[in-house]
């Protein structure tokens, strides 16, 4: 990821003034995801094994590469795994642009946002466009607000990316050729981080809090089919099950695992959720069209 990192931005220099670095921000989008799901193993300690370590790589990953806080990241991801899709205590399913129950659904208040929600399902994509951008305003929300545990360390990491990555662009590009690296660089980093984190839960049951670990894990998570190929693509996030009953594990471990769980599930009478990553998004879309069907 480092030597991706450098060639994109050397490529980037080396361009200069030139539609051809439009190539260059599709390959970075590319480069921060990967960056990103680093940073996602460094935080479940799968590749140090003490916290102060991971944290340190983990804000170079984040804060410094792809200017996201990896503290904020980080205590977001952990009440997601302490309950996923619960709807009280999973952000991840919290009531935001979009809502992923019937019941956040029929609170909405306003035109817009009822609008928005009876057509969710055809606004997702387009929408994964803006999550890059979105995690970014969150991060800078988190440590202004104080809710970052090394609050200064971060702020500076995460003030020297955007003003790198901003100056960057002024002093290389023509303005509307900045303009537009940005738009694309932005847009394909959101719809990629996106789609390795759609497949996993996302209409899937939500739990009521009752249920014990094995099945408040297992239940709520899905595995996609694949080989090595979807392994790295989605950075072994396709083995969502392995990674959410041992996320400690290192990520290239949970192929190991799956079948153990997979057969353990199977004797004890724990559905196993197993799908295409195609089909995975499928499902993902009508969840999201039967959650706003009241509203229309």
């Amino acid at each position: 990821m480092t030597l991706m990192l450098v060639a994109g931005w050397t490529a980037f220099f080396q361009l200069g003034s030139s539609w051809w670095t439009l190539t260059v921000a599709a390959f970075l989008a590319v480069t921060f995801a990967q960056i990103a799901l680093v940073a996602h193993d460094l935080a479940h300690r799968q590749v140090f094994r003490t916290t102060g370590t991971s944290a340190r790589a983990g804000m170079i990953a984040g804060n410094l590469a792809i200017g996201m806080s990896y503290g904020y990241w980080m205590d977001k991801h952990t009440k997601h795994h302490a309950n996923p899709n619960h709807d009280d205590l999973d952000p991840d399913v919290a009531p935001a642009v979009l809502v992923w129950s019937p019941e956040a659904a029929a609170a909405r208040r306003g035109r817009f946002n009822r609008w928005l929600t009876r057509n969710q399902a055809w606004l997702f994509f387009p929408l994964l466009t803006l999550l890059g951008l979105s995690l970014r305003k969150d991060s800078i929300k988190s440590l202004r607000a104080g809710r970052v545990r090394q609050r200064r360390v971060e702020s500076a990491l995460l003030t020297a990316h955007i003003i790198g990555y901003l100056s960057a662009l002024v002093a290389v590009l023509s303005p509307l050729q900045a303009l537009a690296f940005f738009v694309v660089h932005q847009a394909l980093f959101g719809v990629y981080l996106g789609l390795t984190f759609a497949p996993n839960h996302k209409g899937m049951p939500h739990p009521t809090g009752g249920e014990d670990f094995l099945r408040k894990q297992v239940l709520t998570s899905r595995n996609v089919r694949g080989g090595r190929l979807t392994d790295a693509a989605l950075g072994g996030l396709n083995h969502q099950i392995e990674h959410h009953l041992f996320p400690s594990m290192p990520t290239p471990n949970l192929r190991r695992a799956q079948p153990i769980v997979q057969r353990y599930c199977a004797e004890i009478g724990v559905p196993y959720e197993l799908t295409g990553l195609a089909e995975s998004y499928s499902i993902a879309l009508r969840h999201l069209h039967a959650v706003g069907a009241a509203l229309r």
